[in-house]
């Protein structure tokens, strides 16, 4: 399984990786608009917004991308590890409905 997760805080990225990879999950991480991240994240299995820490630009991008590829979205407030470990834990069991 492959999430893409937009928005976060940069000295976090190894952190949000990490957690993943103990699920079992590939972490595709976007804690800016970059150049081409609409083509990284086509093939997604999910996307994670972190909807605090993300600038309007990315978080349009991303919901692009979403609605063309019929990608599950799930949008959190806060920005923190036990967030996102909650999360892929949901999306691991298939019991998160997308936003």
């Amino acid at each position: 399984m492959c999430v893409a997760v937009i928005g976060g805080m940069d000295r976090l990225e190894r952190n949000y990786i990490t957690e993943a990879e103990k699920l079992g999950i590939d972490l595709r991480v976007f804690t800016k608009s970059a150049a081409g991240m609409a083509s990284k994240i086509r093939n997604v299995d999910a996307l994670v917004i972190f909807t605090n820490k993300v600038s309007h630009k990315a978080k349009r991008e991303a919901m692009n991308v979403a609605k063309a590829k019929n990608i599950p979205v799930f949008m959190h407030h806060s920005c923190g590890i036990c967030t996102l470990r909650d999360c892929l834990n949901c999306l691991k069991k298939g019991g998160a409905k997308s936003a």
